[in-house]
């Protein structure tokens, strides 16, 4: 007899409730019981299903000169809420060198978006294997894609460990759990530190050099992580660098709503660069090009911004002249456009006579749109143009070669995450002036060895290399300990072959220089 027609029968027996009666409270009683047993089913399968995988192959390879023998491993962690629910895998890619020495820099990397994996920065840079796409931004066609051995990976100088954030490769959250526990600017900050101090316990780790390294919104993530991880709470690692590829920190740079002329100033210089580049703009180097293009937006041009309605007529005749000097644009275009041309019309516009748009994220590239008179490209050429050789690699090499089993998909470019973002920074709201560049000034004034490096794309619209240097210049932050480094390419400097070798080389002097 179960526990509820026990009871029913007792308390009848025993003349205290009327048979009649009984059965409305005990039965409701009975379904309440019931659901929570298959609750507790539920959650039970849930967790005996989600077993964390863990794959190892040891390999060996040359890396900055040096005959290194490693390990590969691809793992999955798995967070848990505070009553033991599963909610979220997060899959790590980590390449040792052979034998373990605890005294070797750990590097952790992740990429941006957010919804980004970290294949661009794991097949396109420092990794041990990387993708053989066209190097002259050309588009990278189709499979087969050369996989090959990468003498640029950094493993010569430090330990490497890819981070995929929920959403993002093979990481997901599980059926049930909601998106803002995860997607958001400290709910993800919070997992990504989590995972690396789980990573340091499981490897013996903590008193290693550690390095974090992020490109585009993995730069944001990475002054969030920093924050997290040396951010006062008396439960510190130590961070010894920062890494910053393509870096977006303050996003009033980057969106030029009404009223806001930095978004213009801020992309002033790459409109130059993008010009010098397609024979637009007269300059001796792409440098020089910035250079002036740098003075120009904090002089004339910020000044005559801000003067708005009360811009005498011959200095708005000025700057129109040097404006249409340094951007490859008419005089006519920029004074319709009142000066400010966003970064969506200058991709149309500037090579609007010979039929092509040129690229967000490395403007060196160029495609046809279906409609040449439109305001606005139909898609990033500079995308389109490498994404399936990295999407091919990525699956081929942790499938195939590391032998890491899912029937999911690899999301390279993951929608989940950015769809279900919270940008709000400890509730005071995105708006469009997010910025996080305080983070890392505090963690580097609490922490006097933490160093920061930051690499930039002169050709990058999606994180101006102008933006970089305004929001890492302000108070607070200790400029000789932040080190610049500029590349001939875009977002993704790697994918041209010179940068690839160059940015690996800078970044291995900043580790052996800590």
């Amino acid at each position: 007899m179960t526990f509820p027609k026990l009871l029913r029968s007792r308390l009848t027996a025993a003349g205290l409730v009327f048979a009649a009666s009984t059965a409305t409270v005990p039965l409701a009683w009975a379904q309440e019981q019931s659901e929570a047993a298959d609750l507790q089913t539920a959650t039970a399968t849930q967790a005996a299903v989600l077993q964390s995988q863990v794959v190892t192959r040891d390999l060996s390879g040359t890396f900055g000169g040096e005959r290194v023998s490693y390990r590969a491993t691809v793992r999955d962690h798995i967070l848990s809420a505070d009553d033991g629910t599963q909610e979220a895998v997060i899959v790590t890619t980590s390449y040792v060198k052979q034998p373990r020495d605890v005294s070797r820099p750990v590097f952790f990397l992740f990429n941006g978006g957010p919804g980004s994996g970290s294949v661009w920065l794991q097949m396109g840079a420092f990794g041990p294997k990387r993708v053989a796409i066209p190097s002259d931004a050309r588009d990278d066609g189709a499979a087969p894609f050369p996989v090959l051995d990468n003498p640029d990976s950094l493993l010569d100088v430090a330990d490497l460990v890819f981070i995929d954030p929920p959403g993002t490769g093979f990481s997901y959250l599980t059926h049930g759990t909601e998106p803002e526990k995860y997607y958001g600017l400290n709910a993800d900050a919070r997992a990504v530190a989590k995972v690396i101090r789980l990573w340091l316990n499981e490897n013996g780790r903590w008193n290693s050099p550690k390095f974090l390294g992020g490109e585009s919104y993995g730069t944001t993530r990475t002054a969030m992580v920093a924050d997290e991880l040396e951010g006062g709470t008396y439960n510190d690692v130590g961070l010894s660098g920062l890494v910053l590829i393509s870096t977006i920190l303050d996003f009033a740079g980057r969106e030029p709503t009404p009223g806001n002329e930095m978004a213009y100033v801020v992309a002033l210089p790459n409109m130059a660069t993008a010009a010098w580049y397609h024979g637009r703009m007269e300059a001796p180097s792409v440098a020089d090009a910035a250079e002036q293009a740098r003075r120009f937006a904090l002089g004339p041009y910020a000044a005559a911004l801000l003067k708005g309605q009360d811009l005498p007529a011959d200095e708005r005749a000025s700057v129109r002249a040097e404006l249409s000097r340094l951007t490859g644009l008419s005089e006519d275009y920029l004074d319709s456009a009142d000066l400010r041309v966003t970064d969506q019309r200058f991709y149309k516009q500037l090579l609007r006579d010979r039929g092509q748009t040129i690229g967000r994220l490395d403007s060196r590239y160029t495609g046809t749109d279906f409609d040449a008179a439109g305001e606005t490209p139909d898609n990033d050429p500079s995308f389109y143009g490498i994404d399936a050789g990295y999407t091919v690699a990525i699956n081929s090499w942790l499938r195939d070669e590391l032998g890491y089993r899912t029937d999911r998909e690899y999301q390279s470019i993951g929608r989940e995450p950015g769809q279900n973002w919270e940008w709000s920074l400890e509730g005071r709201g995105r708006g469009a002036y997010l910025n996080v560049a305080p983070f890392i000034g505090k963690a580097m004034r609490e922490n006097s060895q933490l160093r920061t490096f930051v690499a930039q794309g002169y050709y990058d619209f999606a994180t101006p290399f102008f933006g970089a240097e305004y929001s890492l210049n302000r108070t607070g932050i200790p400029q000789d300990r932040v080190e610049f480094h500029y590349y001939d390419a875009g977002h993704m400097m790697y994918v041209r072959d010179e940068d690839r070798a160059k940015l690996s080389n800078d970044i291995r002097t900043f580790i052996r220089s800590r």
